[in-house]
């Protein structure tokens, strides 16, 4: 039974951004989280996406207005890079689960089904709608080639919307079935957005990107118009050197349109391998991986490894979230306290 409540709970009419309505599309197999009318994000649950082989977010609106994820592969836009086609969205998965990647599935991608791993949505067990805030309840499998589950999972997302702020809480919790579950060492994965290319790093490599009508070419080029984005880390790190590096939040920050955006992962404390190792990249794959730390470090730590027994489970707490503005490293600590907090 799918359960939908509408919050009744008061709120400071002052700080209130507008009502956040959740709507759920069974022909489409997406949740539009909408605030005000006003498209914030889709949960994708389809089985029928032949690139998508997981759920997803996607795309994320920033509250003014711009899109901060890429378009490519499912709704390509003009000068995108046309690399990963695995990268849609947010989303939460990891490239070596008992030896299979989940990471790195797409039909687009010719790694022997065998090896890959896919996340299948079960169903919506509630939807809550309200003033500034509103949740959703999920259910998953991650399947084995065969279709087996090896893990269930158990997903709360929080959607928040404040003055010039959207914030997505995702807190899920994975519980291995009838076999040992291991995550093993590799840089793919965990918690990752792939982002607008106005937010990745200019760059002198030349790359393949979308023509202006959105089509994929094979010529290389550089090409940095718009592209604008900057990496700082809690610990003060910037720009492409963030990556294989600890931190408990990561922001990027850049301009989209004339607007300027920052958009900022917060790894929870009481997550494995916390402070998380970052997969973050120049080229807009931005992502938290707390199993990385032998591959992000060149060998100099020790794998982690990290198992399930039959019928355990493991919990991780995510925050994203979408700025209005540049944000100092200051104000993001400050936010990053009020996510601690909550």
């Amino acid at each position: 039974m799918l359960l939908i409540v509408v919050c009744g709970c008061s709120v400071n009419k002052k700080n209130v951004s507008g009502l956040i309505t959740l709507v759920n599309n069974e022909t489409e197999k997406k949740v539009d989280v909408l605030i005000d009318k006003n498209l914030f994000t889709s949960y994708l649950y389809s089985d029928d996406i032949s690139v998508l082989k997981k759920t997803t977010l996607y795309p994320i609106i920033a509250a003014n207005g711009q899109t901060v994820t890429r378009g490519y592969p499912l709704n390509t836009r003009p000068n995108e890079r046309t690399d990963h086609p695995h990268h849609i969205g947010a989303w939460f998965n990891f490239g070596d689960v008992n030896g299979l990647d989940f990471w790195g599935n797409s039909d687009e991608i010719k790694t022997p089904k065998e090896k890959l791993g896919t996340i299948r949505h079960e169903k919506i067990v509630a939807l809550e709608n309200g003033e500034q805030k509103a949740s959703m309840d999920v259910q998953a499998n991650w399947l084995k080639p065969d279709g087996s589950v090896l893990l269930k999972e158990e997903t709360k997302f929080v959607f928040y919307a404040e003055n010039g702020k959207r914030i997505i809480d995702r807190v899920t919790t994975l519980k291995a079935q009838s076999e040992m579950v291991s995550f093993n060492d590799t840089k793919e994965g965990m918690f990752a957005i792939r982002t607008a290319r106005e937010l990745e790093h200019p760059s002198d490599s030349p790359v393949n990107l979308s023509d202006e009508n959105g089509h994929k070419t094979t010529v290389k080029v550089v090409n940095n118009t718009g592209v604008s984005g900057n990496y700082m880390s809690s610990e003060g790190i910037e720009g492409a050197d963030v990556w294989g590096t600890r931190a408990k939040w990561m922001a990027l920050s850049g301009t989209i349109n004339k607007e300027d955006v920052t958009l900022v992962i917060m790894d929870g404390p009481q997550n494995m391998g916390y402070p998380t190792y970052w997969h973050a990249r120049s080229y807009g794959l931005f992502s938290a991986n707390p199993f990385g730390q032998k591959a992000f470090t060149d060998g100099k730590e020790a794998s982690m490894n990290f198992s399930l027994k039959p019928n355990s489970s493991v919990t991780f707490t995510y925050r994203i979230e979408i700025l209005n503005g540049n944000y100092s490293r200051e104000r993001l600590e400050s936010e990053y306290q009020k996510f601690v907090n909550d």
